[in-house]
């Protein structure tokens, strides 16, 4: 079990568990963690939605939850979190802060809980598919409930 898990556990949140072999080769090709995901589960990429930590005027960090297939906008989630500059945090950061590595890491159970921000297009999905905190381990859950549980807010968050 991991953190993420045993939160939608408590909270007593309707998910489903997937689990894939990660083949860390196919990292080397170019895919992402999450478009390793989509085609191993063989779910729409635009449904499988990766955890991105950005720091925010140098100072915050934050998490944006995005579609694998799609590129964060740092204007964008600047602009969602009330901040003048957005950049990509740094590997040891988000592994510090999170308490998940990269490639696994969660909107949930995360260590020092983190504002979260979730891309608008969630809201299209009936359920959609996160990390569930360890690669090759992924939560299927409605969106609605992912919001309501990080007390995320909504927003274009993509290019």
């Amino acid at each position: 079990m991991t953190p993420a898990i045993d939160l939608v556990k408590k909270k007593k949140i309707i998910h489903t568990l997937h689990q894939y072999q990660h083949e860390p080769d196919r990292l080397s090709n170019g895919e992402s963690y999450g478009q390793e995901a989509a085609s191993k589960l063989g779910i729409n990429a635009e449904q499988v939605f990766k955890t991105l930590v950005v720091i925010l005027d140098n100072k915050e960090l934050v998490v944006a939850v995005i579609p694998v297939a799609s590129m964060l906008s740092m204007k964008h989630i600047a602009k969602a979190a009330k901040a003048k500059k957005a950049q990509m945090a740094e590997k040891h950061s988000v592994e510090r802060s999170t308490g998940y590595v990269l490639g696994g890491v969660s909107p949930l159970g995360q260590k020092k809980r983190l504002r979260t921000f979730i891309d608008s297009s969630a809201e299209d999905f009936e359920t959609i598919f996160i990390s569930a905190g360890k690669r090759g381990l992924e939560i299927e859950l409605n969106p609605a409930n992912l919001t309501q549980l990080l007390n995320a807010d909504t927003a274009k968050l993509t290019v």
